[in-house]
């Protein structure tokens, strides 16, 4: 039997998880207030803080470290990598500790995983961080040299929902192409093929569908005319990108089930925004159909808004399931999807990376 701790750091929680083997043994959300982490002025210093967090959870669950086999945590914000599983190496913990490209609660993730797993000589690893870069050179291009296309989506829950249905299918992730679409608060649309996220919306920044909070692909000019009018500071612009876009903008709401009842009972402009954001998934949908030349085994739709089946799910599959069969996939354990790769390892059924790749783009 495998023992594996899941250490999943979010920016107000840190969700916690022990395996064994496939079975789910113990599981905690801890919610973290604004007041608890009001000291903490770089997400580093949150180290001890979320480190204790962790040490409490193990008592109350009755697991000393000593008998696990591994400890997996969620991959922070790295250089990009390709997807996979990767040892927790001492370069690794340093650009995490910095913050070199960025700072992000999930930063944490590894620096701890590592930390407790050196206690008892454990294996420690992080697997598919949102970094994750596989993109085909071509897909890289924008349409302008000083601007390039970059790889930043949901890779870790995008890549266990592909596994899942690939094994549904008989087949070997690396054997099939596949579309996968993750709509939370954020939403990110993914080429998978045979085994490779070739081509994908960055879903941070502002690249695809426009989501519950953020804005997604908007018209260019009209966004240069509003810069350059003084009308809008540049703290304002990024918010109207992310945090205050999508359904907010529109209204005044970035929960998805208050948008369904509103749609429910009758509320014509919300049902006409709503089917707006399925039009434009589904259209993302679409280009990775083509980057796939049209060679697609299988569309998932997973995440949060995947639940709806009577409205976004039914919008979706009426707009695109001329291109491939429609998996349903609700919702994204990422914790479940951390300890299958750490499994994965611990098994033989896959080969931990070192960090940094070795590969030439990646270096």
């Amino acid at each position: 039997m495998n023992r594996i701790l899941v250490i999943n750091p979010g920016s107000t929680s840190t969700k916690l998880a022990i395996y064994d083997d496939e079975k789910l043994v113990s599981k905690d959300t801890v919610r973290h207030s604004s007041e608890e982490l009001a000291p903490f002025k770089r997400m580093a210093e949150q180290y001890e803080f979320r480190k204790d967090v962790i040490k409490k959870f193990l008592e109350k669950s009755g697991y000393p470290l000593s008998t696990f086999s591994a400890i997996v945590g969620r991959g922070g914000l790295l250089r990009p990598i390709p997807g996979g599983v990767y040892k927790i190496n001492e370069l690794m913990k340093e650009e995490l500790r910095e913050g070199k490209y960025g700072e992000h609660a999930s930063n944490l993730g590894a620096l701890i995983a590592h930390e407790l797993a050196s206690e008892y000589n454990i294996p420690s690893f992080i697997a598919d961080p949102v970094v994750v870069d596989e993109m085909e050179d071509i897909a890289r291009f924008s349409g302008h040299p000083d601007f390039e296309r970059k790889s930043i989506f949901h890779a870790l829950n995008q890549k266990a929902v592909a596994r899942l249905i690939a094994e549904k299918m008989n087949k070997k992730y690396n054997e099939v192409n596949l579309i996968v679409v993750h709509m939370g608060g954020g939403i990110s649309i993914g080429a998978h093929k045979k085994g490779k996220v070739v081509d994908v919306n960055n879903a941070l920044d502002g690249d695809g569908p426009f989501t519950p909070e953020r804005s997604g692909t908007l018209p260019m000019t009209q966004i240069i005319d509003l810069v350059y009018s003084n009308k809008i500071t540049f703290d304002e612009m990024k918010k109207r990108i992310k945090g205050k876009g999508g359904l907010v903008a529109y209204l005044d709401t970035n929960d998805a089930l208050e948008v369904q009842k509103r749609v429910e009972s009758g509320d014509e402009y919300a049902t006409l925004i709503y089917k707006a954001m399925a039009l434009q998934i589904s259209k993302w949908i679409g280009k990775m159909a083509t980057a796939l030349n049209f060679e697609v085994d299988g569309i998932i739709l997973t995440g949060g808004l995947a639940y709806d089946k009577n409205n976004m799910i039914k919008w979706l599959t009426e707009h695109t399931q001329f291109i491939a069969p429609i998996y349903i996939v609700p919702g994204g354990d990422e914790e479940k999807a951390l300890a299958e790769a750490a499994l994965r390892v611990l098994r033989g059924e896959e080969t931990p990376k070192n960090y940094p790749p070795m590969e030439e783009h990646y270096a």
